[in-house]
């Protein structure tokens, strides 16, 4: 392998984390190896899917130029603060640049405990680590900033949460896992020092072109990149379902996929987490949740700088966020609807199109689908789906809107590329999860991670995939598996 390590975090004081080592298990087996992913990271495929490599995956074997770190942060958790979180069942192995020099970390997910496990047995189901595989893989392709799984292994132990279930460990690869959470670690702490060395870490590992002492500069870029986020999410439907402030990275990426879905009937109220009792992360929520959360990064930076000069910039980056989400927004509901433009006279059609789906209680994913055949009327409705009668003044709307922006082809290729064909369903997910950890039986799992990897293509052999779940196939709580 030509792995070539270089740990920045580790350089930074003791006191942002533990040395330690993972916990060995008993009997590692790796489940998946994503392929594509190891190559560019250095890494040999064929030695990962290896007993070696499953040593290595599960962590009973580190690698040269590996330096295991467990981090700590804090964070708000469902708007209630919690001082000292941390990777209660997570190593940082270290950070491999690839070969055009961009960084990565390399996380061992389910890795066992460490000093920030707060009572837990820092073990993880293996559940989990396949649907965070599947999910990661599925927003990757969508092109969507995320965490990628690397590596899907089983430990041949048992981990015991409600009831006894078989464990796992993903090996997970992000840019960083630096969150907002890491800031209020050492702004609650009055450590203004930390949050020095953390924000200069920051910058110079995600945003070089910043000015090195500008707080201000920091948080409008980090702001963009989440309102961004925030915005893909929501033109696939997608509900992220525990946005704590842990659960923000620096780096603009998604991070943990415990209790999220994709949306099936459009309603901006679509809650799946089991331990979001009143809708805080829902849909709907999730824009002005992002701008809460960039509160409190805000709040930890104005310990570096807290004239009223700085202050007064802070605030007007984070009034800004709304704004900026709506652009994003907006500028990603015009691909979707084959405009090559997008004005601020558009926002009726788009508005409307979302309460006709809201009132007729549409699926998402193939309303915007349908759409998209009905630009080219020479394609097949690969899905069966229809819209109802209700829907012909706003399509009339929608085509007067659309004359003359770009030819046929054209609008097709624009609405073929923002508008999935396949989103890893939760009934698919749960099923394909229930086949592995009851029955060994990991048919189901590879073949949905396949199929994500090409969002806008029947798969073959299983049109099934595309549809919405039938009664009995609903699922309406995801878990964290914490």
């Amino acid at each position: 392998m030509k792995l070539s390590f270089d740990n920045s975090y580790r350089r930074l004081p003791d006191r942002f984390y533990t040395r330690l080592d993972p916990e060995p298990v008993a009997e590692p087996r790796t489940i998946r190896v994503n392929e594509a992913l190891a190559e560019r990271l250095g890494f040999d495929p064929a030695w990962l899917a290896t007993p070696e490599g499953a040593k290595f995956a599960v962590g009973n074997t580190l690698l040269d130029g590996s330096e295991p770190i467990a981090t700590v942060y804090a964070g708000h958790q469902f708007g209630g603060f919690s001082a000292q979180l941390g990777d209660g069942r997570a190593i940082l192995l270290g950070e491999v640049l690839d070969p055009d020099g961009q960084r990565f970390d390399i996380q061992l997910k389910g890795s066992g405990r460490t000093p920030y496990s707060r009572r837990g047995d820092g073990r993880s189901p293996l559940g989990p680590v396949l649907r965070e595989y599947i999910i990661s893989e599925a927003m990757a392709a969508l092109g969507i900033p995320t965490t990628r799984a690397l590596v899907a292994a089983s430990t041949g132990e048992q981990v015991y949460r409600e009831t006894a279930q078989p464990g796992g460990v993903l090996v997970r690869v992000a840019q960083s896992h630096i969150r907002v959470g890491t800031f209020e670690y050492f702004a609650a702490r009055d450590d203004v020092e930390g949050v020095r060395a953390l924000f200069e870490h920051v910058v110079e590992r995600h945003y070089p072109h910043l000015d090195p002492k500008s707080p201000v500069e920091l948080l409008r870029a980090v702001s963009e990149r989440q309102a961004e986020l925030v915005a893909q999410w929501m033109l696939v439907g997608f509900i992220h379902g525990v946005m704590n402030t842990d659960n923000v990275l620096l780096s603009g990426e998604t991070i943990d996929y415990g209790p999220c879905a994709f949306m099936n009937e459009y309603d901006p109220a679509t809650v799946f987490s089991s331990i979001d009792h009143h809708g805080r992360y829902a849909y709907g929520n999730q824009p002005p949740i992002a701008q809460w959360n960039l509160g409190r990064l805000a709040s930890s930076l104005l310990v570096l700088d807290d004239d009223d000069g700085t202050a007064d910039q802070i605030q007007a980056v984070l009034d800004d966020f709304r704004g900026t989400f709506r652009d994003a927004f907006g500028r990603g509901m015009a691909r979707k609807l084959a405009l090559a433009t997008f004005v601020e006279a558009d926002w009726p059609l788009v508005e409307d199109l979302l309460e006709l789906m809201y009132e007729a209680q549409l699926d998402y994913t193939l309303t915007f689908l349908r759409l998209t055949e009905l630009v080219d009327p020479t394609h097949p409705n690969v899905s069966g789906f229809e819209l109802p009668g209700s829907f012909e003044p706003w399509l009339a709307r929608w085509r007067a809107r659309n004359a003359g922006e770009a030819s046929i082809a054209e609008r097709t290729a624009l609405m073929r590329a923002a508008n999935p064909v396949l989103i890893p369903r939760n009934h698919l997910v749960e099923a394909a999860l229930a086949d592995a950890v009851e029955h060994d039986d990991f048919d189901a799992f590879h073949a949905l991670v396949d199929a994500v990897r090409s969002p806008q293509s029947v798969p073959a052999g299983a049109p099934n995939m595309l549809l919405p779940p039938r009664p009995e196939e609903r699922v309406h709580a995801t878990f964290c598996g914490t």
